[in-house]
């Protein structure tokens, strides 16, 4: 039998990735970058210190699981976040898996700069609203190790993912998850809120690549054109933001329609030199000044 390298595998995987169909739209954007994710996350393998992974021998048992789950990604378009149990985010590695959409958002890029210059001062208390997971709560908990972050969730086994991400970083008690459809169950006031709501129409989700269909619905689909959870957070942020506090809210593509329909709001969308767009900025402040046109 030739011998396989870890290098020479992921070259030909990526050659074959290149021949498909795929869409890449969960952590990677591209062919070879989805071959190292598979490859690198089912074999433990450390993206950062490692210099001999490239040339690491596969053994006829990894050769074997790795075809399993290449097949598994190339049939049933499974995301590889789910095939090998992990991503990453903001540099931190998270568990993975059905019961949460794959972490994916461009907010990682405002947590690697400490929310610059949108914030006056570090927060004393975050909230993650609409967190799934919880990588973007938790990598703020580990971004600013003097706060409190709650972890705020409608969905009860997504409250589980996240619970469970919150005691690989051993952050409890200073890290919470609340069951909480938006703020209903909330108590606290926070100096940052940041949501990555749902905010894709049914429209958009029936023309979804297939990909998309193996994450839970719950965390893509919001009514009135994918604008219905948005808004309600504009509406109701306010209540529940210090008086220096500051709203961070994804709307991914529905960024058109949310201008359209607000106009006359200045949403302050942010730029990222990583890519990414639809996340806006308000404070609260300027939620309470243009209240009336969220309803």
């Amino acid at each position: 039998m030739a011998t396989v390298t870890v290098q020479s595998y992921i070259d030909k995987l990526a050659d074959c990735f290149r021949q498909s169909d795929l869409c890449y739209g969960h952590g990677t954007d591209n062919p070879f970058d989805e071959a190292v994710y598979l490859v690198y996350g089912a074999l433990a393998l450390s993206f950062d210190a490692d210099a001999n992974s490239p040339g690491h021998m596969l053994t006829g048992s990894e050769l074997c699981r790795l075809d399993e789950l290449v097949e598994a990604r190339l049939e049933q378009r499974i995301p590889v976040g789910y095939l090998v149990g992990k991503a990453w985010f903001a540099g931190h590695q998270f568990l993975c898996d059905p019961r949460a959409l794959i972490p994916r958002s461009p907010i990682a890029e405002l947590i690697d700069s400490k929310f610059q210059p949108l914030l006056k001062r570090a927060p004393t208390r975050v909230l993650d609203l609409c967190a799934g997971g919880g990588c973007i709560g938790i990598s703020c908990a580990l971004r600013f190790p003097g706060c409190h972050v709650d972890l705020a969730e409608l969905c009860a086994d997504a409250c589980e993912l996240a619970a469970a991400n919150v005691a690989l970083y051993k952050l409890s008690p200073r890290v919470s998850v609340l069951r909480s459809d938006l703020f209903s169950a909330l108590t606290e006031t926070y100096d940052l809120i940041i949501s990555n709501p749902p905010y894709v129409s049914r429209q958009e989700i029936a023309a979804l690549p297939e990909e998309y269909g193996h994450e839970p619905e719950l965390g893509l689909l919001s009514e009135d054109g994918g604008l219905a959870l948005p808004l309600q957070i504009l509406r109701e942020a306010a209540d529940f933001l210090s008086a220096d506090g500051v709203l961070i809210l994804e709307v991914g593509y529905s960024r058109a329609q949310l201008s359209t329909r607000l106009k006359t709001v200045p949403l302050g969308w942010l730029e990222f030199a990583r890519g990414g767009e639809g996340v806006l900025a308000l404070t609260r402040n300027q939620l309470q000044q243009y209240d009336r046109l969220f309803n």
